[in-house]
């Protein structure tokens, strides 16, 4: 074997830039799973080429990753699995370096629940432009270069993925944490206690909610609901606790206040499991989405980051 495919110098700068390769690859993917899959395979290639004329390896490596995403999402089990509606993004307890970088306001919403499920009317091409230049700052002649596109190309993508992107956001800028809590807290009183009026009166009047599970466990399909007086119907009958309900949880799980992808967002935990999660998009001081999650394999890397995390008392001790 070549002595460089193994030289530990090369493996350390490889090393260095992980991080930053795995965001990349997770605002593409939105998956965290799909991101580590993509960056280890753009180890593999890094191992194999012939490193000595590599003469800037971010740009190299950057350009094997964005590829291999791209070749992730054209692929036809993904186009299968994001059509046949059983696609959520794979929620990030906050300080997972997976979230960076997070030093503006446009890198910090490119990872968020609403924008990463809003990227999936994106094409591929569209979608790579677009976290190229909001999140990382590329410029035009970069990306071109990264996709082997022309410059023009990739100013025409980033003006539809913008277009699109912005038509259908509901944005009204970052949220104060100490109101973004309270909102919640209000929520999950009102939801625990059966005040359904309440419940639609913190939600917008174009409220949306997406579940991948229901009370009889993980659904096969996604559940959407898109009306305030739906979502607050299924929210009252979800957060009524029953054997029923509790059996996939594996006993009376903790409800937990948390940030998930920069947002605010309620977790079940039973020991030191977490078994549920919704996540909340707040626009101008009321709830504009949920995300609920339950799937395992959709909550195992936010489990493990739990894990290490020193959780603040738990709002609901037992549900």
């Amino acid at each position: 074997m070549d002595s460089a495919a193994t030289d530990p110098f090369d493996i350390s700068r490889f090393q260095a830039g992980r991080d930053r390769l795995a965001s990349l690859a997770y605002r593409l993917l939105g998956s965290a799973t799909d991101a580590e899959d993509a960056v280890q395979d753009a180890f593999l290639h890094w191992q194999a080429a012939d490193r000595q004329h590599i003469k800037v390896p971010e740009a190299w490596l950057t350009k094997v990753t964005t590829n291999l995403c791209l070749d992730r999402l054209r692929s036809a089990q993904a186009r299968r699995e994001r059509t046949a509606g059983a696609w959520l993004p794979e929620p990030l307890l906050d300080g997972d370096p997976m979230l960076g970088p997070a030093d503006t306001f446009e890198q910090r919403e490119s990872v968020s629940l609403a924008l990463l499920t809003l990227m999936e009317r994106l094409s591929p091409a569209e979608r790579a432009v677009y976290v190229l230049r909001e999140a990382f700052s590329y410029g035009h002649a970069e990306i071109a270069e990264i996709l082997d596109i022309t410059e023009s190309a990739s100013q025409q993508h980033l003006h539809r993925a913008r277009r699109r992107v912005t038509a259908a956001r509901r944005s009204g800028g970052e949220v104060d944490p100490a109101s973004a809590r309270g909102i919640i807290e209000e929520f999950l009183a009102a939801a625990t206690s059966g005040r359904t009026e309440r419940l639609v009166a913190l939600l917008t009047d174009n409220a949306t909610a997406v579940s991948d599970s229901n009370a009889a466990g993980v659904a096969t399909r996604l559940l959407r609901y898109d009306t305030p007086q739906r979502i607050a119907a299924v929210v009252r009958a979800g957060f009524k606790p029953t054997d029923t309900k509790r059996r996939p949880a594996g006993g009376m799980p903790a409800i937990h206040y948390a940030l998930v992808n920069g947002g605010p967002a309620i977790l079940f935990v039973d020991g030191d499991q977490v078994v549920g999660s919704t996540m909340f998009d707040i626009v101008n001081g009321k709830i504009a989405t949920l995300h609920g999650i339950a799937a395992p394999n959709r909550l195992a890397r936010l489990t493990e980051a739990w894990r290490q995390h020193e959780p603040d008392a738990p709002l609901i001790t037992r549900w």
